[in-house]
């Protein structure tokens, strides 16, 4: 999928679902929910597109778990779902997560450290729900990876610019003004210089746990193992 952009917007404009538009939503949030069932016991939130409400057929279903649990415990919960299993680190400075791939649209992502409140307000960020808000078919506000704050309403959403908003935005996510700035730092400054900036993305065999993939890449990978050395033995 080609990489999105950031937009500039006039003020702000109402979007007005149609009733396919709609039915994506729906169908995705049913997806979603039969995987948060099986991971009820880890405190799942659907993030991103399907938690606001604005998708396109294409659009992912990302679930994280906030909590830092073994994850054979997550593997059993998902036990026959599992088909791709991978560690990311956006940078050497953010949090280094396991990535369980349910199929092409859909994952599972979960902290392999003690992940800080900073980086958990990464999910509120673009817009988490818990399980209960996806039964409730509740939808969030959320900002997406175009810098646009996405306000849902009864008929679509309502778009906002981000930048010039950063106090604003903060208050209506329930984030620090921090993560605001930052995000939006982040996100401008791929734009001009055309790099995604991920740090680590590398497969886990299937014989292998995560825990287990981590200390041998820590091993070699002094940014590693000071994140490791920093949050506690794995």
């Amino acid at each position: 999928m080609p990489r999105e952009k950031v937009v500039k917007i006039w003020d702000e404009r109402e979007v007005v679902y149609s009733p396919k538009r709609w039915r994506y939503l729906w169908e995705k949030r049913e997806n979603a929910l039969k995987i948060m069932e099986r991971l009820k016991d880890f405190d799942p939130v659907l993030y991103g597109s399907v938690a606001r409400g604005d998708v396109r057929k294409d659009s992912d279903i990302d679930i994280f778990i906030p909590i830092r649990v073994p994850s054979y415990l997550i593997e059993l919960a998902l036990e026959g779902l599992v088909r791709r299993r991978k560690i990311v680190m956006a940078t050497p400075w953010h949090l280094i997560k396991g990535v369980i791939e349910i199929d092409e649209e859909t994952s599972v992502t979960f902290p392999l450290l003690e992940p800080t409140d900073r980086e958990l307000e990464f999910y509120r960020w673009g817009g988490a729900i818990d399980i209960w808000g996806v039964k409730t078919k509740e939808r969030v506000p959320g900002v997406n990876k175009k810098l646009i704050l996405i306000l849902p309403t009864e008929k679509g959403h309502i778009e906002r610019e981000v930048m010039g908003r950063e106090p604003e935005v903060a208050k209506i996510l329930g984030v620090s003004v921090d993560i605001v700035t930052e995000r939006v730092h982040v996100l401008t400054r791929r734009d001009s210089i055309g790099r995604t900036g991920i740090y680590l993305n590398e497969e886990v065999p299937d014989w292998m746990s995560f825990e287990e993939a981590l200390k041998i890449i820590a091993d070699r990978d002094p940014n590693v193992r000071r994140k490791v050395r920093e949050r506690g033995d794995i």
